[in-house]
């Protein structure tokens, strides 16, 4: 049968680290930055939620997962991450996943989703309780620029907003269209900057992989329950 299970998620950033629990309203958050090490990150999260009850971690990481954590460093933190034994670290089960596929998964409702934007460019596909995590980003989008440094901080610097403004209304139904979503969840911090919204697009919030975070732990079963439906599924 199914039970509640008391959910720690960690929105790991390059900036900082947003803090969630199962039944707690509140989010608690610290900064990060460029050194910020997983040591770092333990301490300190050990530290801020000494009052709340945990029995499983779900961290949104800001790189590239597989079936055992990170299997590349992050680019705006520091080193050593990669390896890291987590659920030893906090004693406890924890599932790691693609700090845009959490988001894409917080802000999920029904149908096909797909989720971009970002410092670069996040992408994720969200379909029938599968998450599939993408890298879009990698695409060119001109001879000399991947999709990543147009749509992403460094395009709306160099272009401005109304330049980036064009790109990101052009690119977004071509996504649309190329992934049969029936809707696009922008999210990341670029996400307010976007004004129109592309038709059948809504924009995220900050809280979206917190949500993800609950929704990654909220169908955990007992074992001896084979006829449970399965969790949510993150393809690596």
């Amino acid at each position: 049968m199914r039970r509640t299970v008391q959910v720690l998620v960690i929105d790991v950033g390059g900036t900082d680290v947003k803090l969630g629990a199962t039944g707690t309203p509140e989010l608690r958050r610290f900064r990060s930055g460029r050194h910020f090490r997983p040591q770092d990150l333990v301490r300190e999260v050990k530290r801020r939620t000494a009052d709340w009850p945990y029995e499983v971690v779900a961290l949104a990481y800001p790189g590239v997962v597989d079936a055992n954590g990170p299997i590349a460093e992050p680019g705006n933190l520091g080193r050593g991450w990669v390896g890291y034994d987590f659920s030893r670290a906090f004693g406890c089960p924890v599932r790691i996943a693609n700090d845009a596929a959490l988001q894409a998964l917080g802000g999920y409702r029904t149908g096909r989703m797909f989720l971009g934007l970002g410092t670069g460019l996040g992408s994720t596909l969200v379909t029938e309780r599968v998450i599939v995590p993408l890298e879009l980003g990698c695409l060119p989008y001109t001879r000399r620029e991947t999709m990543a440094q147009r749509l992403g901080r460094v395009g709306r610097r160099r272009y401005g907003q109304k330049g980036w403004q064009r790109a990101v209304s052009r690119v977004v139904p071509i996504m649309r269209e190329t992934f049969a979503a029936d809707s696009v969840l922008l999210g990341g911090g670029n996400a307010k900057h976007v004004d129109p919204l592309p038709l059948n697009t809504t924009r995220g919030t900050n809280e979206d992989a917190i949500a993800g975070g609950f929704r990654l732990w909220e169908e955990l079963v007992e074992p001896h329950d084979r006829a449970a439906a399965p969790v949510w599924r993150v393809v690596r």
